[in-house]
């Protein structure tokens, strides 16, 4: 593996990996879906091996081929594989019970088009009376007093990955999200970066009509609860006719 391309597993490790808030409500509806999960936008498999490790059959896709990757070497002897592949134009060789989004991926497209994109895509792969859950962040709480929040660290062959939130400002359009990433080698070397992402201001009617004009059905929305160092999310549920 490249530098580059461990760089970017690390990262998202640190990042992402440790979050568990989520994962209770997705092995409820995999477990009440009975038949083969999606984990769109599935990374290193925070989500796909949780619900594998669990019995439960599993496709992760991600467009990144270094994250799928990481994915299949971890997913040695459990019923998980990995695709590269896109949200909007992925192509599987089976039916999914449930489709899964977690970390607000429906927020990284575009726009309503590729969203509906997304979602059409998702329902041809469905089966009869599959679903389709999508986690989004609909505004930003109110800025908490108390002390600052801790940095996310990972430790990979003596080298520390340390991820610190900055800030989270919406800004109308979009939300954004800064982190300082710093990296300290194992001769005591500080290196850093600053890391934005903007995710798209998404409301749950909006996606709610938007998976309607794919063909599906909303069903009653879930709710993610906050932690401390995530914020709460809303669980967009759509349905297939049965």
């Amino acid at each position: 593996m490249s530098a580059a391309a461990e760089s970017a597993v690390i990262w998202h490790d640190a990042e992402n990996g440790a979050y568990s808030g989520d994962l209770a409500l997705w092995e409820e509806l995999a477990a009440a879906a009975g038949g083969p999960i999606l984990d769109l936008g599935c990374g290193t498999g925070r989500v796909a091996l949780h619900l594998a490790r669990r019995g439960h059959a599993t496709v992760g896709v991600d467009t990144d081929p270094e994250l799928i990757a990481a994915l299949e070497r971890r997913a040695e002897g459990l019923p998980l594989r990995g695709i590269v592949g896109d949200a909007r134009s992925f192509e599987l060789d089976e039916e999914i019970a449930l489709a899964l989004a977690p970390m607000q991926l429906a927020q990284l497209l575009a726009g309503s088009a590729e969203r509906v994109e997304c979602l059409e895509c998702v329902s041809r792969h469905l089966a009869p009376a599959g679903r389709v859950a999508l986690s989004i962040v609909e505004s930003l709480p109110a800025a908490a007093e108390g002390p600052p929040p801790l940095p996310d660290v990972r430790e990979v062959d003596g080298w520390v990955y340390s991820s610190l939130p900055l800030d989270a400002v919406d800004i109308g359009p979009e939300i954004v999200i800064q982190r300082l990433r710093q990296t300290v080698s194992p001769d005591g070397e500080l290196s850093e970066e600053e890391n934005e992402i903007r995710i798209r201001t998404l409301a749950a009617e909006e996606l709610e009509r938007e998976g309607v004009e794919a063909g599906l059905m909303p069903l009653p929305r879930r709710r993610i609860a906050a932690t401390d160092l995530h914020v709460g999310s809303t669980v967009v549920l759509l349905g297939k006719a049965g």
